[in-house]
């Protein structure tokens, strides 16, 4: 069995080898639940920020190529659409 104390901060420092065994690192967020007289702690998933490079060309398309104004165009449009939509008009 594996022991911990809680310090005066209120901080409990997870050993080595618990830390290791579940691959939880520096920075782990944490759901922190009661249960009677436990704590169970469930580790936060990350979600992967994405950037324009991981999304180019997930969208397929075959035309000729779009200028900035013909998307910006087509953006306004499907959101009056959508916006038409929810209205009910």
């Amino acid at each position: 069995m594996t022991r911990a104390k809680l310090s005066t901060k209120g901080q409990i420092v997870l050993p080595k080898e618990v830390r290791d065994a579940l691959h939880w690192q520096a920075g782990t967020e944490f759901e922190v639940v009661t249960e009677g007289e436990s704590v169970r702690l469930t580790p936060v998933p990350v979600k992967k920020r994405y950037t324009l490079d991981d999304l180019y060309g997930c969208l397929p398309y075959s035309g000729p190529p779009k200028t900035l104004e013909e998307m910006e165009r087509g953006i306004d449009e499907a959101m009056r659409e959508r916006w038409a939509r929810k209205s009910g008009l």
